[in-house]
């Protein structure tokens, strides 16, 4: 790379729309996500492919997808946008200004049974700084914070790959909890087996998802292999709202419905579900360090984790 490169023909604009692109997959999105038109991306895009000399997305049918090369600057990208953002919050700091925004992404999950605390402690600490939350499926979480467009992160353990250059922190584990109404027909039933729940119909977690996966392998080892009627949801409110309007069987995570099942809005059926525990911790990349307003969200993590678990990382 060319030391030219950086005497300010690289703008931030070429980063913000790079990032952009990669997060949402299509440059449409990404001119929607920006507030700007779709033509101006594309001349954005191609601005910084030029100065850069390679190209940066592979556009088809199915949107733009990162080149190769773009995933080796995409990184370094984020970074960059990130530790600016962070400079300018301690900068804000230091001549007293108490506001900014902070963008933080959450498993649908977890949203509802740990963020409404978090937030309430938060907002006692520091009452001029906004908190944006972004909800998504584990792999969006993890691609947003690389891409440097959340500073933190409340998921699940991924592969290797997908840990590469985050950092997590367990927090608790959580397994999977069938769910149903209580005037469900299975709730009055003597004996009740897995085989039961496929003449309902199930509500599974999206498929491809880390908790899909675990579900499909739970139901397995209790001998149901394809199910014929089933929805695949990634709203949580809605998979509940259906739950309590009708006679469906719900697959969620216990963390989800814990509420639920403590004020009898929801029963769980009995099945023994050990084994289908999945780690959850807060997740930062490993290029950062969190900063002070950071800092009082992830400790208010794991006092929301205590005040489930017992103690943070046990069940």
């Amino acid at each position: 790379m060319e030391r030219h490169l950086l005497d300010g023909r690289i703008k931030l604009r070429h980063l913000q729309c790079l990032l952009a692109v990669a997060q949402h997959g299509s440059l449409q999105r990404a001119a929607e996500a920006l507030s700007i038109t779709q033509p101006a991306v594309s001349k954005t895009i191609a601005e910084l492919e030029g100065l850069l000399g390679v190209r940066l997305f592979d556009r088809g049918r199915n949107g733009a997808r990162p080149t190769a090369q773009a995933e080796l600057f995409l990184r370094h990208a984020g970074a960059s946008v990130s530790a600016l953002r962070q400079g300018i919050d301690v900068l804000s700091r230091a001549v007293g200004q108490t506001g900014g925004v902070i963008e933080i992404a959450v498993l649908p999950t977890l949203a509802a049974a740990m963020m409404p605390g978090v937030l309430e402690a938060f907002r006692r600490e520091w009452p001029g700084i906004v908190v944006q939350v972004h909800t998504g499926a584990n792999q969006q979480l993890l691609t947003q914070l690389k891409s440097g467009q959340v500073t933190l992160a409340l998921g699940r353990m991924s592969d290797p790959e997908g840990m590469a250059g985050l950092t997590f922190e367990h927090l608790c584990a959580t397994p999977l909890c069938v769910v149903v109404r209580p005037e469900h027909p299975l709730v009055q039933q003597r004996s009740v087996s897995m085989a039961d729940i496929a003449h309902h119909h199930v509500i599974l977690p999206p498929h491809g998802t880390i908790l899909r996966h675990t579900a499909d392998s739970f139901l397995r080892t209790h001998g149901v292999g394809t199910l014929d009627d089933y929805s695949e949801l990634l709203s949580m409110s809605l998979a509940r709202a259906m739950t309590l309007r009708d006679d469906v069987v719900w697959i969620a995570s216990e963390i989800t419905v814990q509420d639920d099942l403590a004020d009898g809005a929801l029963c769980a059926l009995p099945f023994a579900t050990k084994g289908t525990e999945e780690s959850i911790g807060i997740l930062w990349r490993n290029d950062t360090v969190p900063t002070p307003p950071e800092q009082t969200l992830i400790s208010a993590m794991r006092e929301a984790a205590r005040v489930r678990y017992g103690m943070p990382g046990l069940r």
